[in-house]
């Protein structure tokens, strides 16, 4: 009798710690639901992949804005040359494939990855929170940060902050993350919104804007080739990790961009187009 009380206290016990530890209400739901529809094997996750893509079509399709010297720009046979395409195209070569090229402006380059016209984006596009909320990104392979280019025929700027005033006018390239951080902390100020980087250029130029904010090297570029006319604070104001951006929930092709990314810092051909491409921009050499 001890035995079978033993027995059924027991057994009681154990439906006890089931019902515990069973989900209730909307998670009980969940669970039921996730069980009805079994998961994606790890095989159809392969199938449906844009890695699995880009290898039957044989071509890795490339987003980009041709006009970002030293990362992507044209040379003088109207060639696509800079960091970012090299870095494209050994991507291609180490997955046998052919690389395309897709120029588009800056502001097509996201809706062009998520409707699929493009596999990936590499454009020096800085890896934010608000834009990985759309798209994936890898890890950063360039880290720079936001520069002030001043225009010699207004007032001096001794730092980014003295731009937050009335009066000031500052260009700004749409869609870039100096728009979205002018936008953010000069409420003082008016911000002149231009689709290229040249005009911005030349509103600082002509006097007509105090700043154009941009990309330290390109900051050191554009200075060099307008000492006269502009001057440049160099220290830079904001953390800039450029990633290549690839559609959302894409994890085999994350991987693998990832895995690629870490083997050629690794094996030195990082190294190698760093300082082919970047090392003359560096050393203030612009082209």
């Amino acid at each position: 009798m001890r035995r079978i009380m033993i027995s059924i206290v027991g057994l009681f016990a154990a439906f006890m710690l089931i019902g515990a530890t069973e989900p209730s209400g909307p998670s009980k739901l969940a669970a039921t639901a996730y069980a009805a529809d079994s998961a994606p094997t790890p095989f159809a996750v392969y199938e449906n992949s844009t890695l699995r893509e880009i290898i039957k079509r044989g071509t890795l399709l490339v987003g980009m804005e041709v006009e970002y010297w030293p990362f992507e720009y044209a040379d003088e046979k109207g060639q696509a040359v800079g960091f970012d395409v090299a870095i494209a195209d050994l991507a291609a070569r180490e997955l046998g494939v052919k690389l395309e090229i897709k120029d588009m402006e800056w502001t097509g380059l996201i809706p062009a990855l998520q409707s699929g016209k493009v596999d990936m984006v590499i454009s020096g596009m800085t890896a934010t929170l608000e834009r990985a909320k759309s798209v994936t990104f890898t890890d950063p392979y360039f880290v720079t940060g936001l520069c002030l280019l001043g225009s010699a025929k207004r007032p001096k700027l001794a730092s980014v902050k003295d731009l937050d005033a009335a009066g000031r006018i500052v260009a700004v390239k749409t869609g870039t993350t100096a728009d979205l951080w002018a936008g953010k902390n000069l409420t003082r100020a008016t911000i002149n919104r231009y689709k290229d980087e040249t005009a911005c250029v030349r509103e600082v130029v002509t006097g007509r804007a105090d700043a154009f904010l941009y990309d330290q090297l390109s900051i050191a570029k554009h200075q060099g080739q307008n000492a006269d006319s502009t001057y440049a604070v160099l220290e830079p104001f904001t953390y800039e990790p450029f990633g290549i951006a690839i559609r959302k929930g894409d994890f085999d092709f994350w991987q693998w961009l990832n895995q690629y990314l870490a083997t050629i810092k690794r094996d030195g051909r990082y190294q190698e187009l760093f300082d082919s491409h970047l090392g003359p921009a560096l050393a203030g050499k612009a082209k």
